[in-house]
């Protein structure tokens, strides 16, 4: 009697055992599916690398980086995207004309599994004091939009740099604004934001000039970008550049250009960028802010004018991960 019920007791044990593993691959899909469905709902976030940290290298500190070079480390480290910038690394944009051109550069970026998420142009002669001029602008941005929609950007940054030309400041405000607001127009039509920044050497330096092109423009599709350098010194230097972000407001953000900073103008130019870590801000601060606030959409790692970006993309994107970006 013993032999038989170890035998029943091994022939259950089989029938359980075969149960099990059934169940679990039949849950396995929907498991992982669940695990797929939790991971894209805890990161909307998407984060890239900008060429320009490159190009000032280059320039400030005559350094070569090769693109394959800058391709292969952003794909390798795990970054999903890049924005470009027009005079680095082989001359300004092509034409949205030129698409053999625009299709061989799109080709280049997808081979490493890179995204162009955003283009960087100047917007100097958005508020310029002639009409003439800033319907030019505007002709070249739409053409400057349709290039982006080519590459399949889901953004455009726009830098409002230069001398105000005679006017005043109030007149240079009313001016942009509404080339602004025509040209975010230009962008929502190819599905695409159209953000800004403003920089201390610019003429447009404070958070009231922020403000004031933001309100003034009014437009939804136009939106701000938030550098953590830049905004730390329009809010004092006091190393915390949150309190501008959540006085511009969460909706109103773009996409990130993110650094840290210690509240200086590097050699008299503009915003001390560093490395995550390395400057006098709490960079969680502003992410925890972001994130309440329902912040969706790109986070570029600015490494402008640092002397090694690689380590500092490294450094941010350490610390981004760490904390649940």
């Amino acid at each position: 009697m013993p032999g038989k019920d170890s035998k029943g007791g091994a022939l259950l044990y089989r029938r359980r055992a075969a149960l099990k593993l059934f169940t679990c691959a039949m849950a396995a899909p929907l498991l992982l599916l669940s695990a797929v469905s939790s991971a894209g709902k805890s990161s909307p976030w998407k984060l890239a690398i900008g060429l320009n940290g490159f190009q000032s290298g280059a320039r400030k500190y005559k350094k070569n980086y090769p693109i394959w070079e800058v391709l292969d480390f952003a794909a390798s480290n795990g970054f999903e995207g890049v924005e470009l910038v027009g005079d680095w690394l082989s001359g300004p944009y092509p034409k949205a004309s030129e698409k053999d051109r625009i299709a061989a550069l799109r080709r280049l970026y997808e081979k490493y599994g890179l995204r162009l998420f955003s283009i960087q142009l100047s917007a100097s002669d958005a508020f310029a004091p002639e009409a003439d001029t800033r319907t030019r602008w505007l002709e070249d941005f739409s053409d400057r939009i349709q290039f982006a929609r080519q590459l399949g950007c889901d953004c455009v940054g726009l830098w409002p740099h230069g001398s105000l030309r005679g006017q005043n400041l109030e007149e240079a405000v009313a001016r942009l604004s509404s080339s602004f607001y025509e040209a975010a127009g230009i962008a929502a039509k190819q599905r695409i934001l159209a953000c800004y920044e403003i920089e201390p050497p610019f003429a447009f330096n404070s958070p009231d000039h922020l403000l004031r092109i933001l309100r003034g423009a009014n437009h939804p599709n136009l939106k701000v970008i938030y550098d953590p350098s830049h905004f730390d010194l329009m809010n004092g230097s006091t190393g915390r550049p949150e309190e501008l972000l959540e006085r511009v407001g969460v909706a109103n953000i773009g996409y990130l250009q993110f650094c840290d900073t210690d509240g200086t103008l590097r050699d008299g130019g503009t915003s001390t960028h560093l490395a995550c870590g390395d400057g006098h801000t709490d960079c969680g601060k502003a992410l925890r802010l972001l994130r309440d606030g329902g912040f969706q959409g790109w986070v570029m790692i600015d490494t402008w004018e640092i002397p090694d970006p690689y380590d500092a993309f490294l450094k941010c994107k350490r610390f981004f991960d760490q904390s649940g970006g």
